[in-house]
């Protein structure tokens, strides 16, 4: 407790001066900093910054995103990946609308109601907008206090979240937003995650046990329980003689739910499997030609997809068929089939 009790002045005055000029840092608009907090949850910023805004170009506020459909939101939301954080938002917004009369909540308590919103996001959000004594405590968060006090614990455990969550607690200053952005921009900058920390640069040095005792490189301790699972799919970009593409729309629930996809098969298939699939999808097949190999990291689970290029004389109607120009503007196609219709020559 004591080497946090000191952190408070140092930290915020470093802030104050070294803060990156983000966009959702120019004002304290609720909105603003909500979009950008969901869209970092798991993306990195220099990743997010463009698709923040064109978010914003074209939903400026929690009115416009409530209307928006939810197609056209996943379409704006392409590459970003874990898509149910942009339904929460649609969700979230309109209940703002709806029936908090488009007004923000001002505390954590309220915003934990709200979908797609959980502890860390709540704390943000209200000690950044409203400066209610709350903190944020995620991944960066918790290396710096891990190095801070030399601890060991497991930072996966959630038991040792909540600790280092109630002793900060104690400690937040009034200026309880800069405090917090503070420690996840030293996070993000300066006590950096798989690799030495930058402790030359960092004002809270002197008050760390892990720089005194030369241990910062050990921690955070993470040990993982989870196992990985692999994914094998042959993935088929089916081509028209007028140059559309075959697609189908995913389950409603799962991985990737309501997207839409290319064509896929469990399992790898060779030119000759291709064919004869494409011809059980009664799209009359003419040429089957070997496009890439694709590997796409999920949390969990990865996949290992193997493309092929069919040309075909029928459109079956199990597909939807979308021109390139609609493929670009109209289907939301997650990050790992556009992957492999990227490697497609007739896409480059």
């Amino acid at each position: 407790m004591k080497n946090l009790s000191l952190i408070a002045a140092p930290l915020t005055a470093w802030y104050d001066k070294n803060k990156r000029p983000l966009p959702w840092r120019a004002d304290k608009n609720p909105y603003h900093v909500w979009v950008s907090e969901i869209m970092l949850q798991q993306t990195r910023i220099e990743a997010a910054l463009g698709y923040y805004q064109r978010f914003m170009e074209a939903l400026p506020d929690v009115q416009s995103l409530s209307r928006i459909g939810e197609e056209d939101l996943l379409k704006l939301w392409e590459g970003l990946g874990y898509y149910s954080r942009a339904r929460n938002l649609k969700k979230a917004a309109d209940i703002i609308v709806n029936d908090l009369g488009g007004e923000f909540p001002q505390t954590a308590a309220e915003w934990r109601k709200l979908p797609g919103i959980g502890e860390y996001t709540a704390g943000a959000i209200a000690s950044v907008c409203f400066n209610e004594r709350v903190p944020a405590v995620d991944g960066n968060v918790l290396r710096v206090l891990s190095r801070l006090t030399g601890s060991r614990e497991n930072v996966l455990e959630p038991a040792v979240k909540r600790a280092f969550t109630e002793r900060l607690t104690a400690v937040i200053p009034e200026n309880a937003g800069s405090f917090n952005e503070g420690l996840m921009e030293l996070g993000e900058r300066v006590c950096l995650p798989n690799a030495l920390p930058l402790c030359g640069d960092c004002p809270l040095r002197v008050h760390c046990t892990a720089y005194r005792k030369g241990t910062a490189a050990e921690l955070p301790v993470r040990i993982k329980k989870t196992k990985r699972t692999k994914a094998e799919k042959t993935v088929y970009i089916l081509r028209s003689a007028d140059g559309e593409i075959a697609l189908e729309k995913r389950p409603e629930t799962g991985l990737l739910s309501g997207m839409y996809q290319l064509p896929n098969t469990d399992g790898f298939l060779d030119e000759s499997g291709v064919l004869e699939q494409a011809t059980e999808w009664e799209t009359d097949p003419q040429s089957a030609v070997y496009v890439a190999d694709v590997k796409h990291v999920f949390t969990h689970i990865d996949w290992y997809l193997k493309g092929y290029a069919v040309n075909v004389k029928r459109k079956s109607e199990r597909f939807i068929w979308a021109s390139p120009e609609e493929l670009d503007t109209q289907y939301p196609l997650p990050t790992a089939f556009r992957k492999v219709l990227n490697r497609y020559p007739e896409n480059q």
